[in-house]
């Protein structure tokens, strides 16, 4: 996995932000969540997602990556094993009002919310921070995405299925352990890959919502991500 230490906000000295923050003054800040995502991914995909593909955008055209916050609100499965969703969205808020605040005194000028968790809720969370934070007189602007905004993909993003499976890979190769879900039955076949049946524990693609990642296609990992940090550094650019 390449290097990143230049451009993570809580690896670097003063000195060495300042300069960074001199040739471009924004920071990045990766939302996720800890959330099942069956048994082939990590319970921190979301993060890590958000977080890779941020870091990735800061070593292309500058500035800062925040430490991903591993809290995310919505989603409607936060029972699940080893899932620790909120059920609202007020502790989040405050946290991330206030890191705005203070980049804002930092003299920070562009800020993006970027979330690997994508439901209704957190992603009406961060969109209404960001419209009421540019409505004020202040000079930092903030944008707010999210992966399964991105145009132009090759296929949809879902939960845990071939989407998130491809994307992980092309971050974090060494964490998606697809041998972990059991192997497909000869002729087997599934009419709605998003039905309820996949909230059954014994169903072999428990929790994971979206079209079967097994036998996914690895060469795909690596486009998917050039292509989405492409699309966040012109988003970036255009504001």
């Amino acid at each position: 996995m390449p290097n990143f230490d230049h451009v993570r906000l809580d690896h670097l000295l003063p000195f060495q932000i300042r300069e960074r923050l001199a040739a471009n003054p924004t920071v990045f800040i990766p939302l996720g969540t800890i959330e099942w995502h069956s048994e082939h991914l990590p319970v921190g995909l979301d993060a890590l997602t958000a977080e890779g593909l941020c870091l990735r955008v800061a070593d292309k055209i500058g500035g800062l990556v925040y430490p991903a916050l591993h809290y995310g609100t919505g989603g409607g499965h936060g029972s699940y094993p080893w899932t620790v969703m909120l059920q609202k969205q007020d502790e989040l808020e405050a946290i991330l009002r206030f890191t705005l605040a203070r980049l804002n005194d930092f003299c920070v000028e562009k800020v993006l919310l970027f979330s690997g968790h994508f439901p209704d809720q957190q992603l009406d969370m961060i969109d209404r921070l960001a419209a009421e934070w540019n409505m004020t007189n202040r000079t930092m602007r903030v944008v707010s995405s999210a992966v399964n905004r991105i145009p132009g993909l090759d296929f949809a993003p879902d939960h845990a299925g071939l989407f998130e499976t491809t994307l992980l890979y092309g971050l974090h190769p060494e964490l998606v352990h697809e041998e972990r879900l059991p192997p497909k039955r000869t002729g087997e076949t599934e009419a709605d890959p998003y039905g309820v049946q996949r909230h059954e524990p014994d169903h072999p693609l428990w929790g994971i919502f979206g079209p079967d990642p097994r036998g996914f296609d690895k060469a795909k990992a690596k486009p998917l991500v050039e292509h989405i940090v492409m699309h966040l550094a012109a988003l970036i650019d255009q504001e």
